[in-house]
């Protein structure tokens, strides 16, 4: 949370500060299974080509693999990023 939601909170009551969170929370989680599924969907999708089996081939695997190394390396980047942009520090990307 940013500066100025985190003070908004403090000037509410402790019932609605804790609704406030709980709903935050669930945003939160929502918005990580959201991610989850986006996941799962675009990695079948790129990389499961026939239901021959009840198993993945190894291409089928090695893809899926890769699929998720880039989108937990995306996922990570974006997280630094959002986490330099959140606390006013110079990035060391150029905009």
């Amino acid at each position: 949370m940013d500066k100025n939601m985190i003070a908004a909170l403090e000037g509410l009551a402790p019932a609605d500060q804790q609704k406030m969170q709980a709903l935050i929370e669930s945003l939160q989680m929502k918005d990580s299974l959201r991610m989850y599924n986006s996941l799962v969907e675009r990695s079948f999708n790129d990389c499961v080509d026939t239901f021959q089996r009840k198993t993945l081939s190894k291409q089928e695997e090695s893809c899926v693999r890769k699929c998720v190394e880039k989108f937990m390396k995306h996922q990570m980047r974006v997280g630094m990023r959002f986490a330099e942009l959140n606390q006013g520090a110079p990035t060391s990307d150029t905009d």
